[in-house]
């Protein structure tokens, strides 16, 4: 996203919209049916129930997450609708119906819910009337609602502490791991305002707090890891106010408070220079650094780097994103191989007016300095495509570089099929972190569906944003700096990030 408004949303809605009817038929495929599994044990379990409607059906898509500790080995699903929605056909499961009540099991091949993991399955129904969604979902005879069914004393709990500070972070083989080899996800939220407040007369931090107190109502959500956006030509001074020196410090500032309280930042170059002129009528055209280019700039990136991995050096806790959401192959009428090009390589690059710099330009920028710190690279489609990342990977002498991959609800790559088909692969390699995510109705569904399969595939994730401007289309995690959750979206985020551990 940049700033309060993510410019790539008109672009890719329409794109969006179509994958998710591909992703609809093909749930249409089946599996084979198990047998019943009612002598299952009960666990702490969240059930999410989606639907695509169309009148007089709908298609039903249930995940069951596994919020214990442990595996758990078979489940049987039980739920009831309040109409006279009729079951047509299931998939991913034994589904059956005995009046309003409707029963899944598990098939041979899904009985075993991981640790912090999660199943999913669907089916079509008929229906006339009304369609509400059910509320009574029970797991191995037990009410789904995240508590352990086996625990009989009450307590009430708010997340653990981070004590201590944030630890180093470097990365081996497909895991970011911890001084003594552990792994280690980074889990949290994005905070807004340092890619744009300079430039539009907002001060710094656009006039939130950046205190203590707000870092304790982070710490509330059991958040452990701050992405925090930034603008070069503030960093640098040539441009917007306050800058250069000024700028600088404020981020210092706030990356060691965060740090002390044991929460890793992610420094992301958002906003840069470069006229991109001949953009699409919904793009910004200017210059300056004052909204999402599609390329760094050899102007100023590098030397922006330069500056951040000077200043930063010696503090492994601190992850460099390089930039935000390359889109260079939109400028060159959608040619990936161009794109792919332009994003590895640099240059003069097709449709681009400004002479472009490159990942490698920015990888070596950084190490220049001797600066240690792990990098996250995002792929094309505004982070969202990671499908040629690995082919052109920029050469690290530390081999200390992660991807970052954006997925919001209204981009290309929405579904489990996609993600299982053009993300797990990279992650099988390098470590993944969800730079931003969000859905765009101040729902939690789609995003629920997004950290149950990140959490299966060990990937970091940083939901966008922890700023109180009011989830009225989405992306808005809080009310207040006090961390009140907005309905939703907000309520589903902090619940989930009290259920895991980085």
């Amino acid at each position: 996203m940049s700033g309060r408004v993510g410019q790539h949303r008109t672009a890719l809605a329409a794109l969006g919209a179509v994958v998710s009817i591909v992703s609809t038929a093909l749930m249409a495929a089946g599996g084979s049916w198990a047998s019943g599994t009612s002598a299952a044990p009960a666990f702490a379990c969240r059930v999410d129930y989606a639907t695509n409607d169309w009148g007089s059906g709908f298609g039903a898509d249930v995940t069951i997450a596994n919020l214990g500790a442990s595996a758990v080995n078979g489940w049987t699903l039980t739920y009831s609708y309040t109409g006279d929605q009729t079951l047509q056909h299931g998939w991913s499961g034994a589904w059956s119906q005995s009046g309003r009540k409707v029963t899944v099991t598990n098939t041979s091949w899904n009985g075993t819910i991981p640790a912090k993991g999660s199943v999913r399955a669907g089916a079509n129904f008929s229906y006339s009337g009304g369609n509400a969604k059910p509320t009574d979902f029970a797991v191995n005879g037990a009410p789904c609602t995240g508590d352990n069914p086996t625990t009989t004393t009450t307590t009430t709990t708010t997340t653990p502490p981070v004590d201590g500070s944030a630890p180093e972070l470097r990365v081996s083989g497909n895991r970011i791991v911890t001084p003594d080899g552990e792994p280690y996800r980074l889990l949290g939220v994005n905070r807004s305002s340092g890619e744009f407040a300079c430039v539009q007369g907002k001060g710094m931090w656009d006039g939130g707090p950046v205190d203590q107190a707000s870092v304790d109502a982070m710490k509330t959500w059991n958040i452990h890891a701050v992405r925090v956006p930034l603008n070069e030509e503030c960093w640098l001074g040539v441009h917007g106010s306050p800058g250069g020196a000024t700028y600088q410090q404020h981020v210092k500032d706030y990356v060691d408070l965060l740090v002390a309280n044991g929460i890793n930042v992610i420094l992301d170059l958002h906003w840069t220079w470069g006229a991109y002129t001949d953009s699409p009528d919904w793009h910004c055209k200017d210059e300056h650094a004052v909204c999402q280019k599609p390329m760094p700039d050899a102007r100023y990136s590098p030397q922006f780097w330069t500056g951040v991995a000077t200043t930063f050096k010696g503090n492994d806790a601190v992850v460099f994103d390089l930039f935000n959401e390359p889109y260079p192959e939109m400028a060159a009428d959608w040619d990936k191989t161009l794109g792919w090009q332009c994003w590895r390589d640099g240059g003069t690059c097709t449709g681009i007016p400004y002479e472009v710099a490159g990942m490698q330009d920015l990888v070596d920028a950084v190490r220049a300095t001797g600066a240690t710190n792990i990098l996250m690279l995002g792929g094309l489609e505004w982070a969202n495509d990671l499908r040629e990342w690995l082919t052109h990977m920029p050469v690290d002498p530390l081999d200390n570089i992660a991807a970052s991959w954006h997925a919001y609800s209204f981009n290309a790559c929405v579904t489990g099929t996609c993600w299982d088909a053009q993300v797990a692969p990279v992650a099988q390699q390098v470590p993944i972190v969800l730079g931003e995510f969000g859905q765009d109705d101040c729902g939690f569904d789609y995003m629920q569906r997004l950290v149950d399969w990140a959490d299966a595939h060990h990937i970091g994730y940083l939901a966008w944003t922890w700023n109180p401007w009011g989830c009225t289309t989405g992306a808005v995690l809080i009310k207040d700096w006090n961390g009140t959750p907005e309905p939703g979206v907000g309520e589903g985020l902090k619940a989930h990030l009290l259920s895991v551990t980085p």
